[in-house]
């Protein structure tokens, strides 16, 4: 899937553990009434910035989700039941130094022996599995279609197609249009960005040499004397990149943020959208048969040493569960998580067969929490995949899911993988899906890239600039509803953990039923004019809350 603000607390929340025999009861008043809630006006400082997901919006104006006023007065020294939760993603690097210790690990198989000695179907699966895998790069599953059905489609009318072919030929037609739309834009959007850039780098070096200094603040920029019609140029020039700047950014950020948007489009013309790329012939499968699963292997970390392909998933699995106060990187939302490694999703779309496997590979090997942050438009078996949710569900299993981050209505434009036939009955009651909120309080609290939908995205959490570990013990800001899924699996983790009694269904009304929610008017996507109700945006209308969710999962398990 592709790349904030609220109204403080009338009712202070107050939580008493009362210790006695058998399981702490917990006394409390849960946090609402939030609409008289001010405005936080000063910006988050590098620290807040960086853990802005555990903060409370009572006591911070920072609409986190708690954690650490969980911790801090309902977790305590509990010590709960360990969670498996399989991180269906691009890979994750298990030697990271905050995951090495959180890292799955299969008991009943013997570290390369070769032999499958679960007799699970899966040989020498240590930590997970790869599905995919040297495979790295892939085409988008439009253009797969596209591909696919050309020979037998292309300069064809639909008065020449039989009746039993006219919707898979209706299919060849959006694919190709879609296709030929995403391809112009992205060779346009390539060429601006190399032209914005070329000319960011030469205003920048201008000005670093008059200022003398690189880091400089947009109100030192319009303080300088212009010595000539050049330096004045350049100066309005990065006045005006300023304003597409974050706050505390400066024109380093910027010329970073270009360089990253041409690496970005230039993959999407060099693999998501190449007609004459075929990544998965070096699987070796056919991705058209879900009953041919002896392929991959055990390498959840990918084939690249260097580990780039694998930052997506290494991102997530910190937001779940980086190991907590080890005085190393960060800490994730839970503790008593072992994260399975399952690699699944390419540079491009992932294939439905992979994921319905990879979501009955994790259910059968004891996760009880699956996140999935990833998702398309298109899918050509989406039945496999809903047969793995139901699969799942049967099992007792929680599949967190990522909403998309095109700022789409998801209640009229579909996408995959999702928990509902036809847009109307869902299969089953274990998935939810999980839409993006801002760190900042007020109109701008949903994350103008989120996908919405009162009917299909349940709730919204965290998912704006969040610092987790990124491969080779590295640590960066990334943002999508991709890390908003995580955040919500975390405190999935944690009911889990401490309430097992309870079943997915109820962990996921749980998460549901707890969550703050407002009545203020937000902005939807990057257009000021599109202004609604955050309760119209989700089925919940609600921003997940640990402490919340705690204190209903304690009364729910009674």
């Amino acid at each position: 899937m592709k790349m904030t603000r609220l109204n403080k607390i009338c009712i202070a929340a107050v939580s008493i553990v009362l210790v006695g025999c058998g399981t702490p009861a917990i006394i409390s008043t849960p946090i609402e009434n939030i609409d008289n809630i001010p405005l936080k006006i000063n910006p988050l400082t590098e620290n807040q910035l960086k853990e802005w997901t555990f903060y409370d919006l009572v006591s911070d104006t920072i609409p986190g989700m708690s954690v650490e006023k969980a911790y801090n007065e309902i977790i305590k020294n509990r010590k709960g039941q360990t969670i498996i939760v399989g991180v269906i993603d691009s890979g994750v690097d298990i030697e990271h130094e905050d995951l090495d210790d959180v890292i799955w690990t299969n008991s009943d198989e013997i570290k390369g022996n070769g032999k499958d000695d679960d007799d699970n179907g899966y040989i020498d699966d240590i930590y997970g599995w790869n599905f995919l895998g040297d495979a790295e790069n892939e085409n988008l599953e439009y253009v797969r279609i596209m591909k696919k059905l050309k020979p037998k489609y292309d300069g064809k009318y639909l008065a020449s197609i039989p009746e039993e072919d006219r919707d898979e030929y209706q299919k060849y037609i959006e694919a190709k249009a879609e296709f030929e739309k995403e391809y112009q834009e992205a060779f346009s959007n390539k060429q601006q960005y190399e032209q914005i850039l070329v000319q960011a780098k030469a205003s920048h070096e201008s000005i670093t040499k008059a200022l003398d200094k690189e880091d400089y603040s947009q109100e030192e920029l319009l303080k300088l004397d212009p010595e000539n019609k050049e330096i004045e140029y350049h100066m309005a020039f990065l006045s005006q990149m300023f304003s597409f700047l974050d706050p505390g950014d400066t024109i380093p950020d910027f010329i970073k943020n270009l360089e990253e948007g041409i690496e970005h489009f230039t993959e999407q013309l060099d693999y998501n959208l190449n007609v004459e790329l075929d990544g998965r012939k070096v699987v070796g499968d056919n991705v058209d048969d879900i009953t041919d699963t002896r392929y991959g292997d055990n390498n959840v970390m990918g084939p690249d040493p260097q580990k780039e392909g694998i930052k997506h998933g290494t991102h997530v699995a910190g937001i779940i569960a980086a190991e907590r106060n080890n005085s190393i990187g960060m800490n994730g939302v839970a503790r008593n998580v072992q994260i399975m490694a399952i690699r699944a999703v390419p540079n491009g779309d992932e294939y439905d067969k992979d994921i319905a496997l990879a979501i009955r590979y994790a259910v059968d090997n004891g996760a009880k929490i699956i996140n999935t942050s990833f998702g398309k438009y298109f899918s050509t078996h989406p039945e496999w995949v809903r047969e793995a949710i139901t699969y799942a569900a049967s099992k007792d299993v929680l599949i967190v899911n990522a909403a998309g981050n095109e700022a789409e209505d998801l209640d009229q434009k579909a996408v995959y993988p999702n928990d509902q036939i036809d847009n109307t009955s869902e299969v089953a009651d274990n998935f939810i899906t999980v839409g993006a909120l801002n760190y900042e309080y007020g109109s701008d609290l949903v994350a103008d890239f989120s996908n919405i939908g009162k009917s299909n995205v349940d709730v919204f959490a965290p998912g704006v600039k969040i610092w987790a570990t990124t491969p080779n013990n590295s640590y960066e800001y990334l943002q999508g509803t991709s890390m908003a899924a995580p955040a919500v699996s975390g405190v999935a983790a944690l009911i889990r953990s401490f309430y097992p009694k309870l079943k997915a269904s109820q962990v996921k009304k749980i998460l549901m039923d707890s969550g703050l929610s407002t009545k203020t008017k937000v902005t939807v996507g990057d257009d000021a004019t599109n202004v609604k109700s955050f309760s119209e945006l989700s089925k919940s209308g609600r921003m997940v809350n640990l402490y919340n969710a705690l204190i209903m999962a304690d009364k729910m398990s009674k």
